[in-house]
């Protein structure tokens, strides 16, 4: 059997990237999926959105491999869409076990203080609003099963240490953790474990984007991915400038099974060692 096998999972941000990676993993060792995605363009974005026919891609993955998925567009920051998804989903798979709060964006890069109030509020608002209102949404179903359950928030290098020129990002991350660190403990009664990933650099459109390489190499007037490639590498301690998105899909799906099964309030990074850097 999978190593989640006859479970639910719900992940936000699920229409490509982390999140499609978090369904198919999960979906491979036997889960069921709730996946939601605002696929809508994010003003302060500097990469392209994801779209309605990405989210669609990652139901066609999960069915490939013979598992139930139910998808909708959501978006993250409006809570009455993230609990109609999951009561929807809930309602048509039969319970939920597993929450993969992943969706979040990259913002474009400014100093502290020259980032406008709008930026900060829409960072704050998707990036840890929005994984409140996830588990928000999640934790009803998961108590009311009964076989406790398994929350997983996704945080970053940037919530266990500072990056210049992303205050708000870094402001949001660290807030998972906090977030994260309180549900552990008041959930606990019900055997139902919260853990955060913090991943480094991760190779999706997230981060393999002009933005992205124009901030890591400004000595550079049209930088490439492979200069990205060696900028990026300088944060970590293994000698990689990136990990794949399956790397932090394994680390969810490992602390989504039983494997973990005492395992809860705890910050986990998969970034290649640059948190000891």
């Amino acid at each position: 059997m999978g190593r989640v096998e006859g479970k639910v999972a719900f992940i936000t941000g699920a229409a490509r990237g982390q999140g499609r990676s978090h369904a198919v993993r999960l979906a491979q060792e036997g889960a069921d999926i709730i996946a939601i995605d605002a696929c809508e363009r994010f003003e302060e974005n500097p990469y392209d959105p994801a779209t309605e026919e990405d989210l669609a891609e990652t139901v066609r993955q999960v069915e490939a491999l013979d598992r139930r998925i139910v998808a909708s567009k959501a978006d993250v920051r409006d809570f009455d869409q993230v609990k109609r998804a999951v009561d929807e989903g809930v309602a048509q798979l039969g319970r939920l076990d597993i929450v993969c709060a992943n969706a979040g964006i990259a913002g474009r890069f400014n100093r502290a203080e020259d980032i406008p109030e709008d930026e900060w509020v829409n960072m704050t608002d998707i990036n840890l609003n929005g994984v409140w209102r996830s588990c928000k949404a999640a934790i009803p179903h998961i108590r009311a099963g009964g076989n406790g359950g398994s929350m997983i928030l996704t945080s970053s290098d940037a919530g266990l240490f500072a990056f210049e020129n992303i205050s708000h990002y870094v402001s949001a991350k660290h807030g998972v953790v906090g977030l994260m660190k309180t549900l552990a403990l008041e959930l606990a009664p019900d055997m139902i474990r919260v853990n955060s990933v913090h991943p480094t650099v991760v190779d999706t459109p997230m981060v393999q984007n002009d933005a992205i390489y124009r901030l890591f190499r400004p000595d550079l007037e049209n930088p490439t991915k492979d200069d990205f490639a060696e900028g990026a590498g300088a944060i970590n301690a293994l000698p990689i400038p990136w990990v794949e998105a399956v790397d932090i899909s394994n680390a969810v799906l490992f602390l989504a099974s039983d494997e973990a099964r005492y395992i809860t309030g705890v910050p986990l990074p998969v970034d290649a060692g640059a948190a000891v850097k």
